[in-house]
């Protein structure tokens, strides 16, 4: 059966009608599941780690990464479930301040794109491993515009650069995934240069691990998690690192 992502649900929606809605919605994807592969999303790419790298040591501080996947649920999901992320923020990039909201960047014509700033310690995980996985299990880089059943600019695959050292390496790792050819077809990830990171509405903040049982979730992007845990083992961990914990915590 298609499955479709569905609207993210409002601040409100603690009503007894959004309740109800919610349990309709349980009740027919327990039996949707019947027919649902368990993965039915895109699978994993096994790919080499970049030649080009930076190692930094221990106690180096933390570093930050955007990146664009398509939906920003599923690619928050996997990085908040990597050892070394420290945080994992849903968001917008590529366009103006104005126009950072939901609905308006759902048009596609705002010029951004739903993204992840993934916060992480260098001295435990590398930049380098982290674009790994966001080629491998995160996202599709060989589809363009879109991923799979979200179609727009909006959705398209992109890195977002803060300095030179890190354009070289992303720009490095696309050649050498291309020239191995460990994709049917060319990677179409854009390298842009990160003007700003605008954070996503609360609700779309640890979205995948509160909505573990919506359809969407359930055939797109748990998958990913799975396919983490499967081909990055030794970088998983069970208990995902969320954003309101954090927001609570100060």
């Amino acid at each position: 059966m298609p499955i479709t992502r569905a609207p993210a649900p409002r601040k409100s929606s603690d009503s007894p009608a959004w309740r109800s809605a919610q349990a309709l919605l349980l009740l027919s994807l327990l039996g949707a599941m019947w027919q649902v592969p368990a993965h039915a999303a895109e699978p994993a790419t096994v790919i080499p780690p970049p030649a080009m790298d930076v190692r930094v040591p221990g106690g180096a501080g933390s570093q930050t990464v955007v990146l664009a996947g398509g939906c920003f649920w599923g690619v928050q999901a996997v990085f908040q479930h990597v050892k070394g992320v420290t945080q994992a923020v849903s968001g917008y990039a590529g366009g103006s301040k104005a126009s950072a909201i939901y609905e308006v960047v759902s048009s596609g014509r705002t010029g951004h794109a739903e993204s992840v700033q993934v916060t992480f310690d260098p001295g435990q995980i590398s930049y380098g491993r982290i674009l790994q996985i966001y080629f491998s299990v995160a996202h599709d880089p060989t589809q363009l515009n879109r991923q799979g059943p979200d179609v727009g600019r909006q959705y398209r695959s992109a890195v977002f650069y803060r300095d030179d050292t890190e354009r070289e390496i992303a720009e490095a790792y696309i050649a050498q995934l291309n020239k191995a050819r460990v994709f049917k077809q060319p990677i179409v990830t854009e390298i842009n240069r990160l003007t700003e990171f605008y954070p996503a509405e609360a609700y779309h903040q640890d979205y995948a691990t509160l909505h573990p049982y919506q359809p969407y979730i359930v055939y797109n992007d748990l998958p990913k998690v799975e396919n983490l845990k499967r081909l990055f083992s030794g970088l998983y961990r069970d208990k995902p690192v969320l954003v309101m914990a954090k927001d609570q915590s100060n």
